[in-house]
């Protein structure tokens, strides 16, 4: 157990001479053991639990603020670091539970990572690599328009995503468990191998009406690119608006944001949209699977945005429902 008294440095503006501060204990315990890690003594009122993180990281240079999760109860939720002392359901001696949330990666690391596997992985399907198929077979290329059409149409999307990690999106201070981070890149990278063994095998059989399927389905799938594109850069000039505060996405001169009229996560119905003309151009039953299980999981996630939409917002439009307009 370690116990450390803090000096009383005040965290916002001085307080008068003629005032008194009330100063907080806040003991810290193994959420599982129950034991006791540490002590501080008088810490600020003002003081966010991102501040107790950072003075914990001090007495526990192995547990840095990312991987720490602080709670009022040993099964409770995790406090949010913004959360000020003050303001939590404790008295002035707070009790708190610490969880190791084990070694954590940025969210930059972690998109890189999911998105530069299935580009790569592809290209080595797509060139025929020895040992892939047979070696009669090694760094020809297939006589179908088509697998080239899914190849550039694969690559580009992946080049997009890796474009948008790097330069559009604007990420928080948040991070991922690597074990999370291994489990998601086994997820896209085998389903990348899976899709591509299959598109660019020799015996690869094009889609039933020809050209006029695969061209159609080119056409939705740059139409869904490019709304993607462009919800991602108005969701990330909304995010770097903070000026005005926090705010819900509202469309904009741009006619692929006006999806926003009807849900609250337009990026995921483009991007659903991407796969579905994917799985039209290709004809493909693993890209199918792989659209299916995209969707159920994009679902989940916008339906979790939208209630949150609801909640922080008393004039969230109501005809918005979360990913497919008007019904979902």
């Amino acid at each position: 157990m370690v116990t450390i008294v803090l000096p009383p440095v005040t965290l916002r503006r001085q307080a008068s001479p003629m005032s008194r501060t009330i100063f907080f204990e806040v003991e810290v315990l193994d959420a599982k053991t129950k034991e006791q890690l540490c002590f501080l003594d008088k810490v600020e009122p003002h003081s966010t639990i991102g501040d107790i993180k950072s003075l914990f990281y001090k007495l526990y240079p192995h547990w840095y603020p990312a991987r720490q999760a602080l709670t009022l109860d040993p099964k409770g939720k995790s406090l949010r670091d913004e959360e000020i002392l003050q303001s939590l359901p404790v008295g002035t001696t707070a009790t708190m539970y610490f969880k190791d949330l084990g070694p954590q990666l940025g969210w930059t690391t972690v998109f890189f990572a999911e998105n530069i596997g299935p580009l790569l992985i592809y290209l080595l399907f797509y060139f025929r690599v020895p040992y892939i198929y047979s070696d009669s077979y090694a760094f020809t290329s297939s006589p179908h328009k088509v697998v080239t059409t899914a190849c550039v149409c694969h690559t580009f999307h992946y080049l997009k995503r890796l474009i948008e990690t790097i330069f559009v999106h604007r990420f928080s201070h948040g991070s991922m468990p690597l074990r999370t981070i291994v489990k998601n890149c086994l997820y896209y990278w085998g389903f990348s191998a899976w899709l591509a063994y299959y598109i660019n095998h020799p015996l690869y059989t094009p889609p039933s009406y020809g050209e006029l399927q695969v061209h159609y389905a080119m056409l939705l799938f740059v139409i869904c690119e490019l709304g993607n594109f462009s919800i991602h850069l108005s969701l990330s000039h909304l995010r770097g608006d903070r000026c005005r505060g926090r705010r819900f996405p509202v469309p904009s001169k741009n006619p692929f944001t006006w999806l926003f009229f009807l849900v609250s996560c337009p990026n995921h119905t483009y991007e659903v949209g991407t796969w579905v003309s994917f799985s039209i151009m290709t004809q493909c039953l693993p890209v199918a699977v792989f659209t299916l299980l995209g969707f159920i999981q994009m679902t989940i996630w916008a339906k979790g945005k939208h209630r949150a939409y609801n909640r922080e917002f008393k004039d969230y439009p109501a005809v918005r429902v979360a990913i497919i307009p008007l019904i979902l």
